[in-house]
């Protein structure tokens, strides 16, 4: 008997779910979860897991496979832990082709992918779990749900929804709905909750999803109280330099019930300041010291991971496209700008130490810059066992040490440039102490780690054992 054209459709999601799993034994990908604190995500063994990011926005649509495969193991060798690309990607995804000349949606109806578009995407996933790699997949640009668009309703979506949550059932995935757009009204919430529906109707549950709003914005403002949401993402956005990041965290860090935080898209490396600002010059673009700051103030104010973001990366710019925001890069060759390579310093950090036991604590610090680009952010572990105390400038400050629970107390000084670690003192003082960083100034930020001197913590940024 002949098959309908839905019987074939779950019949070729069917055969991808078998290669995902297949390629899942070579992988050894691992589901998350969100921990029992609320505030972390973690593996579904218990391990804590730390989400760095990359904006990958236009990976399916416009890398061919030899350069999904550069891309991916340079992230990997640099410490990502998650990749960020859109499915129906925001420039002109629908109409032009991928770079094996498929276009994602057949007649551009979301009841009908195209098969040839997502076996591309699929190698793409699986290339990245063999990576270690998860990828923050979202299904769609938002700009394809807005109301007049003509591409998504509520019954398309959640048809939609379930053919991706059936293909990568079991890949390494984390779903992010949104897409730099807002709902506007309760028919593009009602699309958005119909594919969130989907997603769970075809995966079973079995990855997390968030949303990624415009900017700046938080998917808190929206559906911190809708059941499909698991951690909350906010966008601090590019509009100018020292803008505070963590005031985002701080906030959604406030809420109940309780949920992860993260920025999802901070301040790219190498994309203009403020750039839909009517006088921004185009010639003033964020460095790798914007990108550190917003990383440590983020995390220090509650986020559970952080993102990085490249503006000649998330749209794979090279010679021969259009630029978009003054591209100017080839992708290839910004994948090593000194922001990106600095990132793995921030996650050996974090994981040098039991990172999932950090709570936001200004209250520690007693004096030093409480506002502008040298605002001192601090956090410390529940336990006393260490904290983290982050000056942007360099800016001296002063600590309350009795923070740290424990008769001797070790002082280091992390280099967030290099990932190397200067002892400083030990003590058994547990007073008011003021601290010098070694450098001041714009691109001389510091981090002062206290740790419990009896703990078997290794030197920061060294591998926890």
């Amino acid at each position: 008997m002949a098959k309908t054209v839905t019987e074939v459709r779950i019949f070729a999601a069917s055969v991808a779910i078998l290669v995902l799993a297949a390629a899942a034994t070579a992988g050894e990908a691992r589901g998350l979860r969100v921990s029992e604190s609320h505030r972390y995500l973690e593996y579904t063994d218990g391990t804590p897991f730390f989400y760095l990011g990359d904006t990958a926005w236009e990976l399916f649509h416009r890398l061919n496979r030899e350069e999904a495969d550069r891309y991916l193991a340079d992230r990997a060798a640099k410490g990502f832990t998650v990749i960020q690309a859109v499915v129906l990607a925001e420039l002109d995804g629908l109409d032009t082709p991928n770079a094996y000349g498929h276009k994602p949606l057949i007649n551009n109806d979301p009841t009908m992918p195209n098969e040839d578009y997502f076996q591309h995407v699929d190698y793409v996933v699986n290339k990245a779990r063999e990576l270690g790699l998860f990828i923050g997949m979202l299904p769609t640009w938002g700009k394809y749900w807005k109301t007049g668009s003509g591409v998504f309703n509520p019954p398309n979506a959640r048809i939609y929804g379930r053919f991706l949550g059936l293909r990568y059932k079991e890949a390494p995935i984390v779903w992010i709905l949104g897409g730099d757009h807002n709902p506007g009204d309760n028919g593009e919430r009602s699309i958005l909750g119909a594919i969130a529906d989907g997603l769970r109707a075809g995966d079973g549950g079995s990855h997390l999803i968030t949303y990624h709003p415009r900017g700046p914005g938080l998917s808190s403002d929206f559906f911190h109280e809708a059941d499909w949401l698991d951690f909350n993402m906010y966008q601090s956005s590019h509009a100018a330099r020292d803008h505070d990041n963590g005031l985002f965290a701080e906030r959604d860090y406030r809420l109940t019930p309780a949920k992860p935080t993260l920025d999802g898209e901070p301040r790219y490396e190498d994309i203009p300041v403020g750039f839909y600002n009517a006088n921004a010059d185009p010639g003033q673009r964020f460095d790798d010291y914007d990108v550190r700051q917003a990383a440590y103030w983020s995390l220090l104010a509650g986020a559970c991971g952080h993102t990085y973001g490249n503006g000649n990366i998330w749209q794979m710019w090279q010679p021969g496209r259009k630029p978009v925001l003054w591209a100017s890069t080839p992708w290839y060759e910004a994948l090593d700008r000194p922001g990106a390579s600095q990132m793995i310093h921030v996650r050996r950090l974090f994981e040098s130490r039991p990172f999932q036991k950090l709570v936001p604590d200004p209250s520690i610090v007693l004096d030093g810059p409480a506002c502008g680009g040298a605002k001192i952010r601090a956090a410390r572990a529940a336990d006393g066992s260490f904290a983290f105390v982050y000056s942007p400038r360099g800016e001296p400050f002063t600590v309350r040490m009795d923070a740290i629970r424990s008769p001797r107390i070790r002082e280091t000084w992390f280099d967030p440039r290099e990932g190397i670690a200067k002892p400083l003192h030990t003590t058994d003082t547990a007073g008011i102490q003021t601290f010098v960083p070694p450098s001041s100034g714009r691109g001389h930020d510091w981090l002062l780690v206290l740790d419990d001197a009896a703990a078997s913590f290794p030197p920061p940024g060294q591998p926890n054992r």
